[in-house]
């Protein structure tokens, strides 16, 4: 029986201040197999990890005077956001902020750490994974590849010259296995030929790939999804990331209703499925694995997770690691009373 992998989803963030070496370390201390970033690069091409390349939400920067003229507008995949954007400091300048809490509202305790870790390279996120006293995964999201590419930081690049920096070539078998995924297509297709790394092309909900957008090419998320689409990512890609409403429905009041038949079809196209994200907060999950009326408050995540399991996905991205490592026990117990399930 192989077992679904547990993805640290930035860390443990709903604990720790997320794509910080707490987080990742407490991630890997709670059982997760895969540590997960996002990465985005600094002017001088350094791959740092943050949720976005505006770090306006998730760092003191504005508390630092030296910067101020460094606020700008900038039109990200068509949105126009106003900040400061990790392209425009080199990576010594980034050393100099602190990072901060990105959900205040939903996660008061962490509050407590704001200022008191800097940012990680990505090769530094690598280090960490290898240091574990077991395997352990990275897994890095290429964040606005199209965007990067465009201002002369192309993330495939950069990515694949920081892996030889770190030694590994990402593969299944190597000390430090890695996986590539990205919301847009076309970089996954031109990384296939270069790496030795799992690659994994995700899907949301709504919307459609920005590469796409930008090519003219009509298809969102959804029509990615059909058995055909399905056929062609798997020319390209190892396997799919779906936001977790293309695995299990939810109906009018929020409740989960049934799997979709995404995994299945994925499976028979030769794809894993790794679902996102399982978060612990009331306000994340659906209305019937809430516990009281408190958005801020956690819920019967691990009930929910145990669902996605259940339903066939090879893997969960969750924002509590122990909470996902749970769930699988539960899952990994039911398989054996029921070797038939």
């Amino acid at each position: 029986m192989v077992e679904p992998v547990v993805i640290a989803h930035r860390g443990v963030p709903g604990e720790r201040l997320e794509h910080t070496r707490d987080s990742f370390l407490l991630a890997i201390e709670q059982g997760a197999d895969v540590i997960e970033p996002d990465v985005v690069a600094t002017r001088d091409g350094v791959l740092v990890v943050r949720h976005e390349n505006e770090i306006g939400h998730t760092t003191d920067v504005a508390q630092h005077a030296r910067f101020a003229d460094r606020r700008t507008v900038k039109v990200i995949d068509g949105v126009a956001f106003a900040g400061w954007f990790t392209e425009d400091f080199t990576l010594e300048e980034l050393r100099t902020l602190r990072c901060r809490e990105r959900l205040p509202q939903l996660r008061e305790h962490n509050l407590r750490l704001d200022g008191t870790a800097g940012i990680l390279t990505l090769e530094e996120v690598v280090e960490i994974a290898r240091a574990a006293d077991r395997t352990v995964g990275v897994y890095p999201e290429t964040k606005h590849p199209s965007y990067f590419a465009s201002i002369g930081l192309d993330l495939d690049d950069l990515l694949l010259a920081t892996l030889e920096r770190c030694g590994t070539d990402g593969a299944a078998d190597s000390d430090v296995p890695v996986t590539i995924q990205s919301m847009e297509t076309a970089n996954l297709r031109h990384l296939r030929s270069r790496t030795a790394a799992t690659i994994v092309q995700l899907l949301d909900r709504a919307g459609s790939p920005w590469d796409l957008h930008v090519a003219g090419d009509p298809r969102t998320y959804a029509d990615l999804t059909t058995d055909a689409a399905l056929a062609d990512i798997a020319t390209y890609a190892d396997g799919i990331g779906p936001n977790k409403s293309l695995v299990i429905g939810r109906d009018d009041d929020h409740r989960l209703t049934g799997p979709t038949g995404l995994v299945e079809r994925a499976h028979e196209a030769g794809l894993l499925v790794h679902a996102w994200t399982i978060r612990d907060e009331n306000n994340f999950l659906p209305l019937d694995h809430r516990v009281g009326d408190d958005r801020a408050a956690h819920g019967d995540a691990e009930g929910e997770c145990l669902a996605f399991l259940e339903a066939g996905v090879d893997g969960v991205f969750a924002d509590v690691t122990r909470t996902a490592v749970a769930a699988r026990a539960r899952w990994s117990a039911n398989r054996v009373a029921s070797p038939s399930a």
